[in-house]
């Protein structure tokens, strides 16, 4: 194995092989793989925007093999090898329904694991699909009575989207129709990031592991009269601030580009 620095992934992996059994463990641990960039081993350099992946054909299925670091990558094919980058989520929906199962880190890292096609399949379901979209007027709202794994899940989305909002407020709400639950406000949300950060929360209540959760989304700007009543009772989370962008000195290599998802041959 590489001597490197743990990564995030090591760190949920570790501590699912300490408590197998866990769910709340199994389900950070994939929802790291899923947010996590991943380095995907190629069968040749990419043409255009189509990968070939490399699969090999083992004992319990073909599998396709990827690194959550560059290094590791290299350590594992004793050098410069074809690969592609891409967030651990696009990797899993390419995967979806083919029968393949993926390889995570083989042979040099702690985070070692070979999840089988049935996996990978369960893991695009859960990424999948987004909010629905309702009209409602909220009544009152309360404090959150959230459990904490869900308030963890939601920290740890809004602490990689920096810039798509400047805060999200966590409370409990009354509506008018007689419902009642939670409800979670962006402030002041970037033009066009609104999908993005509903789904971010979805996500977060997925892997959060409450089963029978739901989480109300709406959007809000500064100055809105229903701020004031929520700002008093709600539980805070500032998002970072966006990144400075760099200056562009080479095109995006396949599949760095979010805009321009590649396209897989098999």
């Amino acid at each position: 194995m590489t001597d490197s620095d743990p990564t995030l992934l090591d760190a949920a992996h570790a501590a699912l092989s300490a408590d197998p059994g866990n769910d709340a463990l199994r389900l950070r641990f994939y929802e790291r793989l899923a947010d996590g960039e991943m380095f995907l081993l190629l069968e040749r350099e990419a043409a255009g925007e189509v990968l070939e992946p490399r699969i090999f054909p083992l004992e319990s299925g073909p599998v396709v093999l990827v690194f959550d670091r560059e290094d590791r990558l290299a350590a594992f094919s004793a050098g410069g090898a074809p690969y592609a980058a891409l967030p651990g989520r696009v990797i899993a929906g390419f995967l979806k329904g083919q029968g393949i199962g993926l390889g995570v880190n083989l042979g040099v890292a702690p985070s070692e694991i070979l999840l089988p096609a049935e996996a990978m399949d369960w893991l695009a379901g859960a990424l999948d699909g987004g909010p629905e979209e309702a009209v409602a007027r909220p009544e009152e709202f309360l404090r959150p009575e959230a459990p904490g794994a869900l308030v963890a899940a939601l920290d740890a989305k809004f602490a990689r989207a920096g810039g798509l909002a400047a805060a999200a407020l966590l409370a409990g709400v009354r509506w008018q129709d007689g419902r009642q639950g939670h409800l979670l406000a962006f402030l002041d949300a970037r033009p066009g990031a609104e999908a993005a950060l509903a789904r971010a929360a979805r996500e977060a209540l997925v892997f959060s592991g409450v089963e029978t959760g739901h989480l109300d989304v709406i959007f809000l700007a500064t100055g809105d009269a229903a701020l004031a009543p929520l700002v008093r009772v709600a539980l805070r989370f500032d998002l970072p601030a966006p990144e400075q962008p760099k200056a562009a000195t080479a095109p995006l290599a396949p599949g760095r580009d979010p805009a321009m998802p590649p396209k897989l041959r098999w």
